[in-house]
């Protein structure tokens, strides 16, 4: 499965990718996301949190 990245420095807060994909996105103790990889959610799922985010700060980890 692929892995995902999440831009802290972009991120808003906004919670979406976590109530989206609470397998494979938290929320720090800053109030930004934090991808866990590897993520625990399906890539359908992991595609609608990264389409959801309103900054577009998550994206596919690259190899």
């Amino acid at each position: 499965m692929k892995q995902v990245l999440v831009d802290q420095s972009a991120c808003i807060g906004c919670q979406m990718c976590a109530q989206i994909a609470p397998a494979s996105f938290q929320m720090s103790e800053e109030g930004v996301s934090v991808a866990l990889n590897p993520p625990g959610d399906s890539e359908d799922i992991l595609k609608q949190a990264i389409a959801c985010c309103p900054v577009e700060c998550i994206s596919w980890l690259e190899d």
